[in-house]
């Protein structure tokens, strides 16, 4: 009997089903003449784009050639992809030397692994890895991608960027396999679970200091051989560049949005000006400034290289913008937030960090994303200052004597890779806005 109603019931949402859709097809795309005409020359402009490129990109293409020549001679209308197929290294790595990508790679994975753990839901402590990852990774990241003579600074914080890599993972570890964390974890095998705040306090700090002096003492001996920044480039290049600019946006753009609407007018005016001087003009100017004027401005034998005032200039621009985006956000929270915090005893800063700025940074989710998008593509104009990016690469491609005048097929190639990057990035900011209003919702 249960199986006939099962049957019945199927039978009966079959025609409903294809009855709703055939309504909703008539109700958006052929409910007029004018739509119906409408409608089908969509359809026909989209089939044509879409077979004109599967033709010329896919069906026609050549994929193995010597050069240019030997692609025409085998393909007049097809695309050319053998060109950017053999440009593969240097569009990615640039000229950085070939036996030494282990360690751009290498780079890329320890970051994977780091960030790991904040997408991991029964990892406690989150906000501490993340800020881990801002202020201790890129020492690591620095010294595996230019290599040389560590000095004592670098020294120091490179131990501590692996010391808080290895915590990070353990803690992670046990985070999902034992639901406890590191802290937790050690204390109770020392035997220091039931002791008291300041004994616990000590034994890990005890702990974290002969990790450190370990490991110190183990990277003494490690050196990689030194790579100029000249050899850095290609989508290697773009991501150092855009990802410090966006690691740095954001507590940037905090700090001058806090100082904007400051009640001290020094402060104020300060924030202000700095803004509006660096919105007021194109990032492209920004970055002339900066490998221009920038060392007349540094004591005398200060030499930065090109490189670092680049990206002084990026993160410098991408906080001025970040800051009215978070300024918006602010003036978005109701003035009884700010009251009820002043009621339970909260000063300013317990205030904004703990009431105000989560909430603002909530609703601002894709304003921020987007400056994040934007930042990404906007790294590709250190082309012109003579950088060789991902753009400079794709470029480049073209003024190989073997592939010269193949231009189409390289910019071609790098549109799609910063589409499914800004792709990735869009759909996780989505993903973050459905998280975080998921108690709204309910």
């Amino acid at each position: 009997m249960a199986i006939a109603n099962g049957e019945k019931t199927a039978a009966r949402s079959a025609p409903l089903n294809e009855t709703s859709f055939i309504g909703w097809l008539h109700k958006n795309l052929f409910s007029s003449w004018i739509n119906t005409i409408l409608t089908l020359a969509s359809l026909y402009i989209i089939y044509m784009v879409v077979m004109s490129m599967w033709t010329w990109g896919i069906a026609n293409a050549v994929w193995i050639a010597e050069n240019r020549r030997e692609c025409f001679a085998i393909s007049k209308d097809g695309a050319c992809w053998a060109g950017v197929i053999i440009w593969l290294e240097n569009i990615f790595y640039g000229r950085y030397p070939r036996d030494e990508l282990w360690r751009v790679n290498l780079g890329g994975l320890l970051l994977i692994l780091w960030m790991a753990p904040l997408w991991l839901p029964r990892v406690r402590d989150k906000i501490f890895i993340g800020l881990s990852t801002v202020f201790l990774y890129p020492f690591l990241a620095a010294y595996l991608f230019s290599g040389g003579d560590k000095g004592i600074f670098m020294q120091i914080m490179v131990s501590g960027a692996i010391v808080c890599l290895i915590g990070n993972t353990l803690h992670a570890a046990i985070g999902v396999f034992g639901d406890s964390s590191l802290p937790a974890t050690l204390l109770r095998v020392l035997g220091k679970a039931e002791a008291s705040d300041s004994n616990q306090r000590n034994t890990l700090l005890t702990i974290l200091a002969i990790a450190f002096v370990a490991v110190f003492l183990l990277q003494m001996g490690w050196t990689t051989k030194f790579v100029p920044w000249t050899k850095w480039g290609g989508m290697f290049l773009t991501l150092v560049i855009s990802g410090i600019g966006i690691t740095s946006a954001l507590p940037g753009g905090i700090i001058l949005a806090l100082g904007r609407r400051s009640k001290l007018p020094v402060i104020r005016v300060l924030s202000t000006s700095f803004i509006e001087l660096f919105r007021s003009v194109p990032l492209i100017t920004v970055l002339f400034m900066a490998t221009t004027m920038f060392p007349l401005f540094m004591p005398e034998g200060f030499v930065l290289n090109k490189l670092v005032q680049v990206i002084i200039a990026v993160c410098l621009f991408s906080a001025c913008y970040m800051a009215e985006t978070v300024r918006a956000g602010l003036q978005a929270i109701p003035k009884g937030q700010y009251e009820a915090a002043h009621t339970i005893g909260l000063g300013y800063w317990g205030m904004m960090g703990l009431i105000v700025m989560p909430q603002a940074l909530k609703h601002m989710i894709p304003n921020i994303v987007g400056s994040f998008i934007g930042l990404l593509k906007d790294t590709t104009l250190v082309s012109i200052i003579g950088l060789f990016d991902i753009l400079g690469m794709l470029r480049s491609i073209s003024q190989d004597v073997p592939w010269r005048g193949l231009h189409k097929e390289p910019l071609i190639f790098g549109a799609m890779v910063f589409f499914i990057i800004c792709f990735i990035m869009s759909k996780y900011s989505r993903h973050l806005e459905v998280k975080l209003s998921a108690g709204a919702n309910r």
